[in-house]
């Protein structure tokens, strides 16, 4: 009898999703059935690929109405804000779609008579894409879209919280035509998901997740010749300069720090703030995080649900207690919330002061929502309290001057430099971390380079 994979949902602790575990029998049917479909799919011209996931993007798009509230039973965000996925998706399909006929076209490296030179982008084959729940569509479709528009089989394993995100993605690409075996899903232990990886049919694997699970992709990936692509995680700082649009930067870093309920890889886990503005910055955060609706994420005036599972919610928990032992101060009362309960998954949302590098809370990730204020002195201090982690994945200025908010990003250890604003993927831009925010590259024209080869061609024509 196989093993079942279940999902509980955090908004009541009930079952709901039961799927059953695939196997090694089956990961190698799928990994099969993926090399074969991808040689023709390959020889599919690059027009015909990209209407076809242009169709699967209008299908997928078309049931935004169903699919939202699934994400919001699956991990709880709150329904209010669940259709923004769907529409992220469709900004990032469509962006990766409009771009693959540039993206992809040969290089031409100059002329030399006699001879035609040029250098083309080819398919690497079988991708096998792991996806995390925080954001199931989003992330997914960094790699999956592009690994089939640049003629890629994909074989998706998705979160064991989320798998009807695999499912949907499958039935949006039936529906448009994508032919059988170019996508497939499948529901995997850890054991199991390590032996795709290591699989030598597989040519590259797309990973969002923890630090501990980038190691193992690495592990797995070092027996064979794939690459890989790792994104995992933050600890993304921001610092709000004396000459900042004050009422802007409380704005957008209380939204970057408690969107999705903290539980976002570049979401604001640590503020540095100019010494001349910092007490009013403080006490801005503070009016507007009492302004949060905790609560079941089905009801319509919720705008912070609960994170997770119980599990998640006691580490920060634990977290910020051992902040306050260590000298922080808590400036919300939890109960004002009163949705917030011990051993439940429904969290308040916290804002510490008064911390420093000494307490985990401000270097440990912290995947929930949770925010640390320090007051600095100068530049040169936020500069190297941003960069004193081991995390750089993103990281936020907000100034008035954008040519000293360039010098002072030139200086920062991030894959991504946001100035006003903070907790957003442009898909023109390349999405990478350094540090143990991973390697590697999704989305823009960049991304693509990750998820083909180049070929190089060169033809001796005149003898």
């Amino acid at each position: 009898m196989s093993a079942i994979q279940q999902t509980t949902s955090p908004v009541d602790g009930r079952i709901y999703v039961e799927r059953p575990l695939d196997d090694a029998a089956a990961i190698s049917r799928a990994l099969d059935r993926a090399s074969a479909a991808q040689c023709d799919w390959a020889r599919r011209p690059l027009a015909e690929r990209v209407a076809l996931l242009s169709k699967a993007t209008d299908a997928f798009v078309a049931r935004a109405a169903e699919i939202a509230p699934e994400i919001s039973w699956q991990m709880g965000r709150p329904v209010r804000h669940a259709p923004g996925e769907v529409r992220g998706f469709e900004e990032r399909a469509r962006y990766m779609l409009s771009i693959a006929g540039n993206a992809l076209a040969p290089v031409d490296p100059g002329e030399k008579a006699g001879f035609a030179r040029q250098i083309k982008r080819v398919p690497v084959g079988v991708v096998a894409v792991v996806a995390p729940w925080n954001f199931p569509y989003l992330t997914a479709v960094n790699a999956v879209w592009p690994a089939l528009i640049a003629g890629n089989a994909v074989v998706l394993k998705h979160s064991h919280q989320t798998p009807l995100c695999a499912e949907r993605f499958g039935e949006a690409l039936a529906a448009a035509g994508v032919p059988a075996h170019v996508y497939q899903h499948l529901c995997l232990s850890h054991a199991d998901t390590t032996q795709l990886m290591a699989d030598q049919r597989v040519a590259s694997v797309c990973f969002t997740g923890s630090v501990a699970g980038g190691h193992a992709v690495v592990a797995a990936t070092g027996k064979g010749f794939a690459t890989a692509g790792l994104e995992l995680g933050g600890k993304d700082p921001a610092y709000v300069r004396a000459d900042a649009d004050l009422p802007h930067a409380i704005d957008s870093l209380t939204d970057g720090a408690f969107f999705n309920a903290g539980q976002s890889c570049c979401g604001i886990k640590r503020i540095y703030v100019a010494a001349p503005v910092y007490q009013q910055f403080v006490d801005g955060v503070v009016e507007l995080t009492h302004r949060y609706q905790l609560g079941s994420p089905l009801d319509a005036e919720t705008t912070l649900g609960p994170v997770v599972r119980t599990s998640a919610a006691d580490f920060l928990r634990n977290q910020v207690s051992d902040a306050v032992k260590r000298g922080a101060r808590q400036l919300i009362d939890e109960r004002r919330f009163a949705a917030s309960r011990p051993g439940s998954p429904y969290l308040a949302p916290q804002v510490l002061v008064d911390v420093d590098h000494s307490m985990p809370v401000m270097r440990e990730e912290s995947f929930g929502p949770v925010v640390g204020i320090m007051k600095v002195n100068s530049d040169a201090e936020a500069i190297r309290l941003m960069n004193d982690s081991d995390y750089g994945l993103t990281a936020a200025i907000f100034s008035a001057d954008a040519t000293l908010a360039e010098s002072l990003g030139d200086q920062l250890e991030t894959g991504t430099v946001f100035l006003n604003r903070c907790d957003y993927l442009d898909p023109a831009l390349a999405w990478t971390g350094v540090k143990n925010s991973g390697r590697g590259c999704t989305l823009s024209r960049v991304g693509y380079e990750q998820l083909t080869r180049p070929k190089s061609y060169h033809f001796r024509v005149k003898l």
